[in-house]
């Protein structure tokens, strides 16, 4: 989420203020101005970072004091840029859901074979550690959607006969662009491979984007992490791959 146009608008009233002041006064405020939006443009950056850093280790429920302890900032300076912890989450979530667009398109434009594309999509997202920070309305999202895609069957009462009942389908809104991005280049992936006879049929988006989150353990060690991530993901995807059925 982008910071509110509000606290932008009090920050160049008050800089504005000061540069008139000093103008009335026969002297220029630049070289005053300049070195705070330089610094607080790098506090932004250290504490995005941090917040990533810390929301991959303990997941979004840990403390914004957390964030600006990794950040080294005072938690005043966390709040001054994110006036609520919920705003911060957003726009970490909001980053990860558009990293992981881009890595399904690139694998979606760059491989011809479906599976291969659908493979390296996976081994991308899981080795840039996006699982850690997948924010948990896309997988509930892609539930939805999945189950909207397939009407649901129900028994009438005291017979056996089946009758469709899509209006009793939970169906979600949608209404984030980013998440209904992230769902749509996914599905493509999806589609390319179980058309292909590549995937198993019963493999969903939503199922792709589980694996994601999954395969992506949080250790101390980099290099056991990356082992790690690496032979879960090896095995996830033998689980992913269809099968000729035997005689």
């Amino acid at each position: 989420m982008h910071i509110q146009d509000s606290q932008w608008s009090t920050a160049s009233a008050l800089a504005g203020g000061a540069m008139m002041s000093a103008a009335t006064r026969g002297r220029g405020e630049s070289s005053r101005t300049t070195p705070l939006r330089v610094d607080a443009q790098r506090n932004l950056e250290h504490v995005l970072r941090a917040a990533r850093e810390v929301f991959g280790e303990l997941g979004y429920g840990a403390p914004m004091e957390d964030v600006a302890r990794r950040a080294r900032v005072g938690v005043g300076t966390v709040y001054r840029r994110f006036p609520s912890k919920d705003v911060l989450v957003r726009r970490i979530a909001e980053e990860e859901t558009s990293r992981l667009t881009e890595q399904a398109r690139a694998a979606l434009g760059q491989e011809d074979e479906p599976w291969s594309a659908l493979s390296r999509f996976l081994r991308t997202s899981v080795a840039s550690g996006a699982g850690r920070l997948l924010p948990p309305q896309v997988l509930r999202v892609g539930v939805a959607e999945e189950e909207a895609r397939v009407p649901q069957q129900r028994s009438q009462p005291g017979g056996g006969e089946l009758r469709l009942v899509p209006e009793e389908v939970p169906v979600s809104p949608l209404d984030d662009p980013g998440v209904a991005a992230l769902l749509d280049v996914v599905g493509q992936l999806v589609d390319r491979a179980r058309a292909a006879g590549e995937l198993r049929a019963d493999v969903s988006v939503s199922d792709v984007l589980l694996v994601i989150a999954t395969a992506a353990p949080s250790l101390p060690d980099a290099v056991q992490q990356a082992a790690a991530s690496a032979r879960l993901l090896d095995i996830l995807l033998e689980g992913l791959r269809s099968r000729p059925s035997s005689l």
